[in-house]
């Protein structure tokens, strides 16, 4: 990797109507309130799900990722963008870090640790990893086991610009208020369909999958 560069947590210059803000269900007005019961009713959500499963380990190539939670003013996902390199395929892309398991890592989980601080230089000592949301497939024939987890914000967050153009901390409870304003609760849109837009990016590909599993079993959970 190159020489790195210091992304600061992304900042929100549009007001916050209280519609907004307590649009949502019991989980996201836990932010308000009390940090770890948020956390607990997190944790109990992904371990009582049923997540998707793996497919047959011979078809596909193993990846991890992590989708890693921040308390800011408000619980936030955060998110890389791919570099803005021509001939790049994963060009201006939205993406959880992560990457290809190596051959030294000795589970998944380690895996997506592994590459959370190589891609944003979060330490793994510093995440609270709440457990896997299970197994996604691409085209390209990879199988991403995704995790999820909250960072203490112990740190800071850094990336080397050849790959991530930034890091965006975008609020969960906006990325929820999009699911269901397109109608994604309760059933499972195509491909062509399942996106989440934010300002100026567009969320879609298996990034979106897995956000979109991680909403439902949240909503599932506590709506």
């Amino acid at each position: 990797m190159g020489i790195l560069t210091t992304q600061k947590n992304t900042q929100f210059d549009k007001p916050w109507d209280s519609l907004y803000l307590f649009y949502l269900f019991n989980f996201t007005q836990a932010i308000f309130m009390n940090q770890q019961d948020c956390i607990e009713r997190l944790h109990s959500s992904v371990h009582m799900a049923v997540h998707p499963f793996p497919p047959d380990p011979t078809l596909f190539q193993p990846t991890s990722v992590m989708a890693l939670f921040a308390f800011n003013e408000v619980l936030e996902l955060l998110f890389i963008q791919k570099a803005d390199v021509e001939g790049y395929p994963w060009r201006n892309q939205m993406a959880f870090p992560g990457g290809h398991v190596d051959e030294n890592d000795t589970s998944t989980q380690e895996t997506a640790l592994r590459e959370l601080e190589e891609e944003m230089g979060i330490q793994g000592c510093d995440v609270r990893v709440m457990g896997s949301l299970g197994h996604y497939q691409t085209i390209n024939n990879k199988d991403i086991e995704a995790f999820t987890g909250i960072w203490n914000k112990k740190g800071s967050i850094t990336f080397d610009p050849a790959e991530i153009s930034r890091v965006l901390s975008i609020p969960f409870a906006y990325l929820t208020k999009i699911h269901r304003e397109k109608g994604y609760a309760g059933r499972r849109p195509n491909a062509m369909e399942l996106n989440y837009p934010y300002e100026d990016v567009l969320i879609w590909g298996v990034t979106a999958k897995i956000l979109h599993h991680l909403i439902e079993i949240v909503t599932q959970k506590t709506g």
